[in-house]
């Protein structure tokens, strides 16, 4: 008979371990698009993570280089494709700088009014998807609700539900419509009130609470050496926002506040958007005061605007105008410009050069996105496995901008 082997129960229930590698994405339903994470576990914390932003495979730089200078604008459009009034007025406003144009007062508080209702947009699919990954569905449908209403003043604008390519070097592609002001009007009171609405639902829930307060935190240090930007930076409470630090077209003649945080986590992003959907009413609401009934909206020179059709059709000044426009595309002066505005989630810029030719001889982008998406790891880092899903979701990350 073998002798009996006595064990110690301690050592042998200690079972060798190491870290867990996990792949999540980009097929996973949180990742949005093709986004993927390389994580190493112990157990359900975060040990470690590298994000990984894939590729699109668009070339929006290089495909921007290819047409003319308008036809720039509908690759603007898919840069952030919630907020795409944003992205062309950010390009139209950079090539007006190299081009030493500014376009007239009307066409300035027009653009203003189309980029803060996109900005409006933007903002409630961030915090309605935010809510519904946590199991919140009511917010997203009412939030999406708010949505579907600026896109009906978009498309009777624009002719366009989401991608519009309605900006144009020098102005606007057409006139505001009659009922703009109006619609905008009767439309201000209806966001604040499903604001307070979804704010009742969530901000006294135990589990939203728990699972936004504290979680993904980012300090005020890393978002600034990342460069991150927009609602994400001002969470952490810093209040650096371009239309107060840099003032273009007429922000400066507005009364609106930027809203900060304190703690940086999912919490604070989520208010802050809340709150700038506040401020971008404020601004909506003095922009249709201000914005004058009558005058152009696009600046007159027949070299950089193409001419109402009436007059394609019936003079022959016009039809050599626009034939030229259309065939060599605008002849931008030779030099390099970066100009950059207020997007959704952040400054977004471009840095463009021109060889005088019809065709802008490069384009950067330095699109708010990627650097947001830079800064999540330190995010999510020693956190819990299942935070991932609500942090990512509070950065707003578009595929379209972070395509490199």
């Amino acid at each position: 008979m073998e002798p009996v082997v006595e064990l110690d129960t301690d050592v042998a229930l200690e079972l060798p371990s190491e870290p867990m590698q996990l792949s999540m994405g980009p097929s996973h339903p949180a990742m949005h698009g093709t986004i993927r994470m390389e994580l190493q576990l112990d157990g359900e914390i975060i040990l470690d993570l590298d994000v990984q932003p894939g590729y699109l495979h668009r070339g929006f730089e290089k495909s921007c280089e290819r047409g003319n200078w308008n036809q720039v604008f509908p690759y603007t459009d898919r840069l952030n494709y919630v907020s795409p009034m944003l992205n062309n007025v950010g390009f139209a406003l950079a090539a007006e700088k190299l081009a030493g144009i500014e376009v007239p007062e009307r066409g300035q508080y027009y653009r203003v009014i189309l980029g803060e209702l996109a900005r409006i947009t933007d903002h409630l699919t961030c915090n309605g998807a935010s809510a519904m990954e946590l199991g919140a569905f009511t917010p997203f449908l009412w939030c999406l609700k708010v949505r579907e209403w600026i896109w009906d003043i978009l498309e009777r604008e624009t002719g366009a539900r989401m991608t519009h390519s309605f900006g144009r070097v020098g102005g606007m592609a057409k006139e505001p419509t009659e009922t703009l002001k109006q619609d905008v009007r009767e439309l201000l009171p209806e966001i604040e009130r499903v604001l307070k609405e979804t704010e009742y639902l969530l901000l006294k829930n135990r589990i939203f609470l728990d699972r936004t307060q504290g979680v993904g935190v980012l300090s005020k240090e890393d978002a600034l050496s990342y460069g991150v930007t927009g609602p994400v930076l001002r969470s952490t409470g810093i209040d650096y926002d371009v239309r107060k630090a840099h003032p273009y077209m007429v922000y400066d003649r507005f009364d609106f506040e930027i809203p900060v945080g304190h703690d940086g986590d999912n919490y604070d992003r989520f208010m802050v958007r809340f709150e700038e959907v506040r401020q971008s009413c404020r601004i909506l609401l003095q922009a249709i005061e201000q914005m004058p009934d009558d005058g152009p909206v696009s600046i007159d020179s027949p070299k950089l605007v193409l001419p109402p059709k009436d007059k394609v059709y019936s003079t022959i000044e016009a039809t050599i105008a626009h034939f030229k426009i259309v065939m060599e595309g605008l002849k931008i002066p030779k030099g390099e410009a970066y100009g950059y505005t207020e997007a959704g989630n952040g400054e977004l810029g471009f840095y463009l050069v021109s060889d005088g030719s019809g065709t802008p001889y490069r384009v950067r982008c330095r699109p708010p996105c990627f650097f947001n998406l830079a800064a999540c790891a330190d995010m999510l880092r020693g956190g819990m496995l299942a935070d991932i899903v609500p942090s990512f979701g509070s950065i707003n990350m578009i595929g379209g901008e972070c395509d490199r």
